[in-house]
């Protein structure tokens, strides 16, 4: 019983670290959401959380991961951005986790926009290429957000019922 215990409490730090995950960007934040998921349902045996719900959250993760990508590169993509926007955008996504909140909301920015300079582009079409990255990227997380409280949602219901 102890144990079970134990894999419920690291279940549990894998959701939360999940949900820091999705905003984040250095973390996996939806598939370890959905680690932290699959270990409590293996921690009850299955009893109330079985295949076919393990199989929504599995598709729910896999959606959250291909809106992460598409989000950022469809925001950029949209403006005509360059290949060194979109490359500039991740890195500073990247760079700004190391500058807390404020790197996380200009970190995009200011990499596409540095990597739209980089490629020639007008100061103009950079600073366009930049918003659309960051909002690319705002409607992302929101997304990745929102499919993590869904899949919590999900895995309440089927242990509650189950």
């Amino acid at each position: 019983m102890q144990w079970q215990l134990l894999w419920y409490v690291l279940a549990a730090l894998l959701i939360v670290l999940g949900f820091v995950g999705t905003l984040l960007p250095a973390l996996p934040g939806v598939p370890l959401v959905f680690l932290g998921m699959l270990l409590a349902a293996w921690a009850d045996h299955f009893a109330h959380v079985g295949a076919f719900t393990l199989g929504v959250l599995g598709v729910l993760t896999a959606l959250a991961l291909i809106v992460d990508f598409a989000a950022g590169v469809l925001g950029a993509k949209r403006v005509g951005a360059s290949r060194y926007a979109v490359i500039g955008a991740a890195i500073g996504t990247l760079v700004g986790i190391f500058f807390g909140l404020v790197g996380l909301l200009l970190g995009p920015f200011v990499g596409a926009v540095l990597g739209e300079l980089g490629a020639g582009g007008s100061l103009r079409k950079a600073t366009d290429v930049g918003v659309g990255a960051w909002l690319g990227f705002l409607v992302g997380t929101v997304f990745k957000i929102g499919i993590g409280f869904a899949m919590l949602g999900i895995f309440a219901l089927a242990f509650m019922i189950g």
